[in-house]
């Protein structure tokens, strides 16, 4: 504690030593004012063990939502809820679940054991769920895409019944070059939102289902494996009430180890292989599996109510400061877990301590303007992300400022720890012409920007900005680039490999004495930079024609 005092006593004095000059009214000296030190002291105080992971609904949520709430203040942005607050609080129920499952082949009984051959998850917030003898079906991706003339249900009637799902959406050969993917097919490498659970959920419910089994792939969505995807079992795990409400019919869904899907499979005379390549072509037919599904999942639930933390800098210009640029960085994590060896706590340092930290220096930076740009500037920091984006969905739903007067979102998450690069990976910089805006700022500061480096983790689906974007605010994000000045050409992503493999999401995402902040100045002075063009500009941003939001966004 005391050392988190003392913390405190440093950022303190250095807020104030940064408060607006008269005179400041300067793009450029706002934006020198973000600072690695100051930048680096957050990320010390949030991911200490003080804060005990951040997770919604404990301790550390009051002490990471009461020092946000305490940095806007003394950075001198307003609050941001009409009600005259720095937060909206967002309702959750939290559920910890248990479940049972065994499978009927012929006269051969298949009983699986949690969570070392599967996970529950939680589909319909109830005590006690119950399937019993539900006939399976393996209905390969459980993908129906229109535009692509896909349907991998084929008008069958699975009423009472179980679908077996593969995961991701599917992955087509390159009719011409069998060694590359298809890019006309579900973007070939890039994941589209068909790989997304609520996706096959959506259609297994519309197609009658009962229950979704998911087999687990090892690497898929940087999961390296089994025992790593079950490292937070057991936890709580949260919902929004509308969340509960919209899931609907499917009332129960789980997830296969590799070992226990093979073993499902043998067992049926399948062979599961032969079945993965058939599931990638488009005449693919469900398959009957002449085998019964029994599950079981027993949930104890209570209600928790979160917060997300929201300020702003009001806009200078009286006609157009009630539409928004908003940022956002999710501040919870994994909280703390009880071992044999100790208290396990997810400290969550790159993921988000440091994206928080980022968005201070950001809201820092407009906060020093003599003259604010003409609209305002919302700062977000969300709650839920780690349990399905749930803060930004809630916010979503419930908007302070009408979705139609909000002109982005821009998220902040994971930062750049190694170093100056020569370029920026942008999530979505196809999709909107916010991602043209920042492709023009990042050549005017001797970068280049590129899409998403790593497309097969399907990260625009996987962070906040998603929900901005599913309401039709243009939405994007902007990640660390990976050609490190100074370093091997392939440092950048051998890092985020070993990140991925090591750190992320464990209880080893912690501070390291040599992590190299200058990099990420520039990157949020570069964000900083793109959020006031937006604010000032003569004209909004838009949808590209064809993209999958944009229908969207001619509804809002």
């Amino acid at each position: 504690m005391k050392a988190v005092i003392a913390s405190l006593a440093c950022i303190t004095l250095a807020s104030c030593m940064l408060a607006p000059r008269r005179g400041a009214d300067d793009l450029e000296a706002a934006l020198s004012s973000i600072d690695a030190d100051a930048m680096l002291a957050h990320i010390r105080i949030l991911a200490s063990d003080e804060f005990e992971g951040r997770r919604p609904g404990t301790r550390g949520e009051q002490l990471t939502v009461a020092y946000l709430t305490d940095q806007f203040k003394r950075l001198g942005l307003q609050p941001a809820n009409p009600d005259g607050t720095y937060v909206q609080k967002v309702p959750f129920i939290a559920s910890r679940a248990h479940g049972e499952l065994s499978f009927r082949v012929r006269d051969q009984q298949i009983a699986l054991k949690e969570p070392a051959d599967f996970r529950s998850l939680p589909v319909w917030q109830t005590p006690d769920i119950r399937i019993d003898d539900s006939e399976l079906v393996f209905v390969g991706y459980g993908v129906v895409a229109s535009e692509y003339d896909w349907d991998d249900y084929k008008g069958i009637d699975l009423t009472g019944k179980t679908v077996v799902v593969l995961p991701n959406d599917p992955q087509l050969p390159d009719p011409r070059d069998p060694t590359k993917l298809d890019e006309a097919m579900f973007k070939g490498r890039a994941v589209t939102s068909y790989a997304r659970l609520e996706h096959k959920r959506s259609e297994a419910r519309r197609h009658g289902a009962v229950a979704i089994l998911t087999l687990f792939e090892p690497g898929l969505f940087g999961t390296p494996d089994w025992k790593d995807r079950i490292s937070t079992a057991g936890i709580e795990t949260f919902d929004t009430r509308e969340e509960d409400q919209r899931r609907g019919e499917v009332r129960a869904s789980a997830e296969l180890s590799p070992e226990a899907a093979q073993r499902l499979f043998a067992a049926c005379g399948l062979d599961l292989a032969a079945l993965k390549k058939a599931a990638l072509r488009k005449d693919f037919r469900p398959v009957a599996m002449n085998a019964r599904a029994s599950l079981s999942v027993t949930q104890v639930t209570r209600e928790v109510e979160s917060q997300n933390v929201v300020a702003r800098v009001e806009g200078s210009d009286p006609k157009l400061r009630h539409e928004v640029v908003i940022y956002t960085a999710h501040w919870d994590h994994f909280g703390r877990t009880e071992t044999p060896q100790g208290a396990q706590i997810f400290s969550g340092a790159r993921d988000n301590a440091s994206g928080v930290a980022a968005m201070l220096e950001v809201a820092k930076a407009f906060a020093r303007l003599a003259t604010p740009p003409k609209r305002s500037v919302m700062f977000i920091a969300t709650t839920g992300e780690e349990q399905g984006l749930l803060g930004a969905k809630y916010y979503a739903a419930h908007p302070l400022v009408p979705l139609q007067r909000t002109l982005a979102a821009l998220n902040i998450d994971i930062v750049n720890v190694l170093g100056p690069t020569r370029d920026i990976a942008v999530i979505g910089i196809d999709k909107s012409t916010l991602g043209d805006m920042l492709a023009s700022l990042a050549q005017q500061q001797g970068r280049v920007a590129t899409g998403d480096l790593l497309p097969e983790l399907g990260l625009f689906y996987r962070a906040d900005h998603k929900e901005f974007a599913s309401a039709g605010v243009p939405s994007l994000w902007m990640r660390r680039g990976l050609d490190v000045i100074g370093k091997p050409p392939d440092f950048g992503r051998n890092d985020t490999a070993a990140y991925l493999a090591n750190d992320y999401h464990k209880v080893t995402d912690k501070v390291r004495p040599d992590w190299n902040l200058s990099g990420a100045v520039e990157d949020y002075r570069l964000y900083a930079r793109l959020g006031y063009a937006v604010a000032q500009a003569a004209q909004s941003p838009e949808w590209k024609p064809g993209d999958e939001f944009r229908p969207r966004a001619k509804q809002c």
